[in-house]
């Protein structure tokens, strides 16, 4: 059976696995989704978050975006009270980091229950 975990992190940018994890959730600029099976990395690809420019209620909406995705988990520097409660409710599990941390510094801290060798390989081809 395949093990298929989603993880987004709130990034400052299109860089994908090179880029930074941005020092905001809701109003990041984008968000670096990483498909890791079976301990490894499948896919880097990078989207816009929607709820970037909203004045308010940008949290949510983009807690949202990412359970439509399917994501199971979520990386970001901090995070509010609505996104969090959001994210809770879809059983999303969320990780906080550091801001302007490396996205594969982020992966390689997170990813020794995931397979840290195989993944880090993986990473490093895309």
């Amino acid at each position: 059976m395949n093990k298929t975990t989603i993880i987004a992190l709130a990034t400052n940018g299109h860089k994908g696995a090179e880029d930074t994890v941005s020092n905001v959730f809701g109003k990041t600029k984008t968000f670096t989704i990483v498909n890791v099976e079976n301990n490894k990395i499948k896919s880097v690809k990078t989207i816009d978050n929607p709820a970037a420019a909203y004045i308010q209620g940008s949290g949510p909406i983009a807690a949202k975006t990412l359970a439509d995705l399917k994501v199971n988990l979520v990386i970001a520097s901090q995070m509010g009270p609505g996104a969090s409660k959001l994210l809770e409710h879809h059983k999303i599990t969320t990780i906080i980091v550091d801001p302007n941390i490396a996205v594969v510094e982020s992966l390689k801290r997170l990813l020794p229950e995931l397979g840290k060798e195989s993944a880090q390989r993986n990473l490093n081809k895309s």
